[in-house]
């Protein structure tokens, strides 16, 4: 018998498997989420050029001062903080909620303000771990006010567009006409420029 010279082998026709790729890649890119990190939740303070000079007294006493050195020391209240930083928990509550009973603490909870003042060499991770303490003090003296658990106004948090997670928030911050009663004063100051 004699073969057939002339027959070609069947080819698969490859045109149009680059639009394939293409609409692929395309359906890929809109599907996928891509995880959005969150950063520090901290206001940004307004621009030094639009700011007028103001020379505000804030009494010593309404002043709780937190210093980290570049070796990630801490001072508290001027003395060395050796202790767990979970400590400054109850430290902060104790100033915060004084109002005035001892002269050498706040007069209120709306005139206390806590100081966080860190070196240029300062750790990331110490200034949050600090940072994330002071904040968690507010959180739990809120939670108590409202008369709930600390998790359980981390959801209020979250949902604040239904009205009763609302009102637990109001009660919390003690808002009275409008007027925040138990502001989170927190006083981040620039870095020294010590340390490396």
């Amino acid at each position: 018998m004699a073969r057939n010279k002339g027959r070609k082998n069947p080819e698969i026709n490859s045109s149009s498997m680059a639009d394939i790729a293409f609409l692929l890649l395309i359906f890929f890119l809109v599907t996928t989420t891509i995880a959005n990190d969150k950063g520090l939740l901290i206001p940004l303070p307004p621009d030094p050029d639009q700011m007028e000079d103001i020379d505000i007294k804030i009494p010593e006493r309404n002043l709780f001062k937190i210093q980290i050195n570049s070796a990630d020391k801490m001072l508290v209240e001027g003395e060395p903080f050796t202790a767990d930083t979970k400590e400054i928990k109850q430290m902060i509550k104790d100033f915060v909620n004084n109002n005035g009973r001892d002269p050498l603490s706040s007069d209120n909870p709306k005139k206390a303000i806590v100081s966080l003042k860190t070196d240029r060499g300062t750790t990331q991770a110490k200034f949050i771990e600090v940072l994330d303490n002071v904040q968690a003090a507010y959180y739990e003296m809120y939670a108590d006010r409202a008369g709930v658990t600390n998790k359980q106004w981390r959801k209020i948090i979250d949902n604040l567009k239904e009205p009763d997670n609302k009102r637990l928030y109001d009660i919390g911050r003690g808002v009275k006409d409008g007027e925040v009663e138990f502001p989170m004063n927190i006083s981040i100051a620039e870095p020294t420029k010590i340390g490396g």
